[in-house]
């Protein structure tokens, strides 16, 4: 049997523009990190030709040409597998659609498990890459290239997007103190709502792609965010970080109509009352996690569960994409 895991991951400054309609033009730049919550991959040798698929359903074919999920389809070509007897299962820390990057960290993990099964060494950029064309390329999704790329390589992460396509990765270069700060004053919390990033993504990408006036101005200024906050944490100044989480969450909410609703502004400000000195929705907006960053931490949590939300506790991953069983 074989185990992969792949961490999921917030975004800390630039995102949005790690889109091909954006980066191809203009080059993008996001800080990302990966945190200790993952999509688990399971591949188990059957005795017959078949293929079987657990996710959210199951699937029971003979041929790969027949299955269903595109992307579990995608990755076994991809590899080149023949003959496949296998028994793939999914699983995951937190659901699909909270804004983490869950599609990406799938990818990555399937990939690496069908490496390992063939005993092949591969890059974490690499990885990246294949997943990048797996769902950018060969099933047209208007996503990024952020989640697949922090899910393989893990921790605190500076990615460029160049126009030729070049991903260049560079960790963020942070004190150990002002690191342990960051993650024990940043607190998660879900929505309860859940979306399909893509669907959000659409509207960015098609205006981007017309090269809409107020998009690629918006888009201008996150990657300028992205960068702002990278000299303040690379400064050890948290408290400018948060403010231009701040400014990065309103910037976000005018990008489109769909980044937010009158639940997620309502709980926003509350937070802000109630000892948050920064924050936004985590991912392409809609629902999902609300990320905070807040130094009276007791406050906000007793804050935001009178408002019902759950917190999701977490840590930083630095590991990224690997087999823990082989």
């Amino acid at each position: 049997m074989i185990i992969t895991r792949s961490p999921l991951r917030i975004t800390l400054g630039g995102g949005g523009t790690d889109l091909p309609s954006y980066y191809s033009e203009h080059s993008g730049f996001l800080i990302s990190a990966a945190i200790d919550k993952y999509v688990y991959i399971t591949l188990h040798q059957t005795f017959e030709q078949e293929l079987i698929l657990k996710y959210s359903k199951m699937e029971r074919v003979q041929r790969i040409d027949q299955i269903e999920h595109p992307i579990v389809r995608e990755a076994l070509k991809m590899v080149g597998l023949k003959d496949p007897h296998l028994e793939i299962t999914s699983m995951a820390d937190i659901p699909a659609g909270t804004g983490m990057g869950s599609s990406g960290s799938f990818t990555t993990a399937l990939l690496k498990a069908l490496h390992i099964l063939q005993r092949n060494l591969i890059h974490p950029s690499e990885l990246a890459e294949q997943a990048c064309d797996i769902e950018l390329n060969k099933l047209g999704e208007p996503i990024g290239k952020q989640d697949q790329y922090i899910a393989a390589y893990g921790g605190i992460t500076c990615f460029q997007f160049m126009p030729d396509g070049r991903v260049i990765a560079k960790p963020l270069t942070l004190d150990a103190e002002t690191a342990y700060n960051l993650e024990d004053n940043l607190l998660l919390f879900f929505t309860g709502f859940r979306r399909s990033a893509s669907a959000v993504l659409k509207d960015q990408n098609d205006k981007t792609k017309a090269n809409d006036k107020a998009m690629i101005e918006n888009l201008h200024m996150v990657k300028e965010l992205g960068r702002q906050s990278q000299i303040a944490l690379e400064k050890g100044d948290l408290r400018e970080f948060a403010r231009l989480m701040d400014v990065h969450w309103k910037n976000k909410v005018a990008r489109s109509k769909g980044m937010s609703n009158e639940h997620i502004n309502e709980w926003y400000e509350h937070a802000m009352k109630n000892g948050a000195l920064g924050g936004k929705l985590i991912g392409a907006g809609g629902g999902g996690l609300m990320m905070f960053y807040a130094e009276d931490k007791v406050k906000l949590r007793h804050a935001m569960t009178e408002k019902g939300l759950k917190e999701v506790r977490f840590r930083f991953d630095f590991e990224g994409t690997k087999g823990i069983v082989q």
